[in-house]
């Protein structure tokens, strides 16, 4: 399989534009005629729920973005049901030619790392076999353990050309609380920065990209530039569009002068743009993912992927 960064760089560059939608399905928020068809009153029929709407989403928006973000946890609050849903929502995206990113903010250490790794990526050892779970494209990973924390997942996914995203600076409102403590004169952030720069360093693709890429919200866009400058030979996954607030002038300092460099993700503001009862919700999801590419394009460099 051809590096992560480089099948990266050539769906963006497919499709002209950097949108990573979240599939983050809620029940409440679920078209009525889905939510109708499914709901028996068990976790079970939520779960199929979720995967009708996904893979619907996914054909809508295969044709317009390059990347799609799974969150796992409304999977897994279905129980085993909505692990086989996840299981076939992430199929269908690698059917329909979708880079996947698992969101699962995983972190661990030796075996029980390597376990969500192989799980993730190139799948389990069954005897002489291997067999495929998630067979994602990237993973989100929470660094805080350490290196030796993340080094199961950095091997596993450059064993099968895989990529992981590691938490950087995220975009929820608490985030400083611990990334911003002061450590050695800078903020802990920065050195979290420095380490992922370092670790992408280890294994670029011909794009000059590295196989681990850095999660940082859209939502500190003054942070953004910062780095940007730490990490240069990183892609950055940015979520906090739209729903959470952030805009496309927010996350302009993230992307380089070519237009590469940079996801943006939106879920809400795609999946559930239109009221439960709308009967053409469908077409509501393409007009929002058409216009925050269009967004996008007009405020940042992404515009020159066109």
């Amino acid at each position: 399989m051809d590096h992560f960064a480089d099948r990266l760089v050539a769906a963006l560059r497919e499709k002209h534009n950097p949108v990573c939608v979240g599939l983050d399905p809620r029940w409440p928020s679920l078209p009525l005629e889905i939510r109708r068809r499914h709901d028996d009153g068990t976790l079970a029929g939520m779960a199929r729920g979720f995967e009708e709407f996904c893979c619907r989403v996914l054909d809508v928006v295969a044709p317009l973005v390059p990347v799609v973000k799974p969150q796992s946890a409304f999977f897994e609050a279905c129980g085993p049901a909505g692990l086989l849903a996840l299981q076939a929502v992430l199929a269908r995206a690698r059917r329909l030619g979708l880079v996947s990113i698992l969101d699962g903010k995983r972190n661990d250490i030796a075996a029980t790392a390597a376990a969500y790794a192989d799980a993730a990526f190139a799948g389990t050892p069954v005897g002489d076999t291997v067999e495929p779970v998630w067979n994602a494209d990237a993973l989100t990973v929470n660094p805080y353990l350490g290196r030796d924390a993340v080094e199961p997942f950095v091997k596993s996914a450059r064993g099968s050309g895989r990529g992981v995203f590691v938490l950087v600076r995220t975009s929820n409102p608490g985030a400083g609380q611990f990334q911003d403590l002061v450590c050695e004169g800078q903020p802990l952030y920065q050195h979290v920065a420095r380490a992922v720069s370092a670790w992408a360093q280890e294994c670029q693709g011909k794009c000059g990209y590295g196989d681990v890429a850095a999660v940082v919200g859209a939502t500190y866009p003054a942070e953004l530039s910062v780095l940007r400058h730490l990490m240069p030979n990183v892609f950055f996954l940015l979520p906090g569009y739209g729903a959470q607030g952030a805009t496309a002038v927010d996350a302009a300092p993230a992307f380089q002068a070519d237009g590469l460099g940079a996801l943006v993700n939106s879920s809400r503001g795609i999946l559930f743009c239109y009221p439960p009862e709308a009967r053409d919700w469908e077409q509501s999801v393409q007009a929002a993912t058409r216009a925050m590419i269009a967004d996008l394009a007009q405020h940042t460099s992404s515009g020159r992927l066109a």
